[in-house]
C-alpha cells in the first residue's frame, strides 16, 4: 500500500488520540504506519528534498490541520492530545476527515482565509483543495516548471549550430569539475566528422586520469555498434573511462553493453543532457527564487540566556546578510 496523503491519516490520527491521553508523535507515526500496513521501505521513504520521511511530514501535516480547527492540541513539543471539539467529531462516527469537514470550524476558516466572515460564494473547501500538502504541491509544482524548462533546452540543442554545440558540452563538462579550465577543455576537445564531438579531457584539474569524450548531435536512437566503437577507441587513447553523449537516445542493447564490459562508460541522452544542464546552469537563468522556512524549535528552548545569545550572533552576522536577485544573469539554476 502506498503512503497515505495527509488528509485520509486526519481520522485515523483522531482515532489514535481519541483514549485522551498525551501521545508523543513518534509513537503516533509508528502506529498510523501499522494501521496503514507500511512496509519498512515505505515508512522509510524520504521527501523529494531528502530530509525527513514522507510519512513523518504528513502526520505533521494532519495535526497541523487538526490543531487548526481546535479538534487537537499540542500541550508540549512533540506531544499531541484530542479536545473536547475533536470527540465530538469522533462522536459523530464521519466517514472521513478532511480539509471539507474542518471548514466548519471559525478558527479553520480563519486560518485558511484570514478572516472569520462567510462569504456565500467563496468556499474554504473549493475545488483548489487537493490532497498534497502545501510542501508537496510547491514540489510538485517545480518539478513541473523544470521538466518544462528542460524540454525546451533539449529543443535549443538540437537546432543549435555544431560550433554553439560544441561550446556547450564543454561548458557542461567544466561545470561539471571535468577537463580542468574552459580553455583546456577546449583544446582538449573537438568536432568529429558526423556533426558531433570528440576529445580527451582531464577527469580533475590535475589530469591524474583521462576521459574519452564523443557526443553526437543526432536525432536517430545510438545503437549497439556505435557505443561498441566507442568502447573500442578507449584503448586507442589509453582511457578507461568514456563519456558518450547524445541529444537523441540509446537502445536498450547499447545500454546493456555497457553494463557487460569492464571499461567504465556514462551513457547521456537527450533527456539527461538537458537535466544536467540545468542543475549546472547552462543556457537557464534564474526566473524566480522561493526561500521555504521552518519555525526552529532549538531557538525556544534555553530560555533567555539561549535567546540573547543567537540575537547577539544575528547582529554581529547583519554585514554578511545578501538577498536573493529575482534575476541574476549570473545564475542559471531556477530555485523552488
Amino acid at each position: 500500500m502506498s503512503i497515505p496523503d495527509y488528509q485520509t491519516l486526519m481520522l485515523p490520527l483522531l482515532k489514535a488520540l481519541s483514549d485522551g491521553r498525551d501521545h508523543g508523535v513518534r509513537d503516533l507515526t509508528e502506529h498510523l504506519a501499522d494501521e496503514f500496513g507500511l512496509t519498512a521501505d515505505e515508512r522509510r521513504q524520504l521527501k523529494t528534498s531528502g530530509r525527513q520521511p514522507l510519512l513523518d511530514n504528513r502526520v505533521q501535516w494532519a495535526k497541523f490541520y487538526l490543531d487548526k480547527a481546535g479538534l487537537v492540541a499540542s500541550p508540549s513539543r512533540g506531544v499531541y492530545r484530542i479536545t473536547e471539539r475533536g470527540l465530538q467529531v469522533l462522536s459523530r462516527n464521519p466517514p472521513r476527515v478532511d480539509v471539507a469537514l474542518l471548514s466548519q470550524f471559525p478558527e479553520f476558516k480563519e486560518f485558511k482565509t484570514g478572516s472569520t466572515s462567510v462569504v456565500a460564494d467563496e468556499d474554504v473547501s473549493d475545488s483548489r483543495e487537493t490532497d498534497e500538502t502545501p510542501e508537496e504541491a510547491l514540489d510538485s509544482a517545480y518539478r513541473q516548471l523544470r521538466k518544462t524548462v528542460e524540454a525546451e533546452l533539449l529543443q535549443q540543442v538540437k537546432a543549435a549550430s555544431p560550433t554553439f554545440f560544441e561550446q556547450l558540452v564543454v561548458e557542461l563538462l567544466v561545470a561539471m569539475g571535468y577537463g580542468g579550465s574552459l580553455k583546456d577543455a577546449g583544446q582538449a576537445i573537438g568536432r568529429s566528422g558526423d556533426g558531433g564531438i570528440d576529445g580527451i579531457i582531464k577527469e580533475d584539474r590535475l589530469g591524474l586520469d583521462v576521459i574519452h569524450v564523443q557526443a553526437k548531435r543526432w536525432e536517430q536512437t545510438v545503437g549497439e555498434p556505435e557505443v561498441r566503437a566507442f568502447a573500442g577507441s578507449l584503448d586507442g587513447v589509453r582511457a578507461k573511462k568514456g563519456i558518450f553523449l547524445t541529444t537523441s537516445a540509446f537502445s536498450a542493447q547499447a545500454r546493456g553493453y555497457v553494463d557487460r564490459i569492464d571499461k567504465r562508460i556514462v551513457l547521456i541522452d537527450g533527456s539527461e543532457l538537458a537535466s544536467l544542464m540545468f542543475e549546472f546552469g547552462i543556457g537557464v537563468t534564474r526566473a524566480s527564487a522561493y526561500e521555504v522556512k521552518d519555525v526552529d524549535p532549538d531557538y525556544f528552548l534555553g530560555g533567555w540566556r539561549n535567546c540573547k545569545q543567537r540575537a547577539v550572533r544575528t547582529l554581529a552576522g547583519l554585514r554578511g546578510i545578501s538577498f536573493l536577485r529575482t534575476s541574476d544573469p549570473s545564475s542559471g539554476e531556477l530555485a523552488g
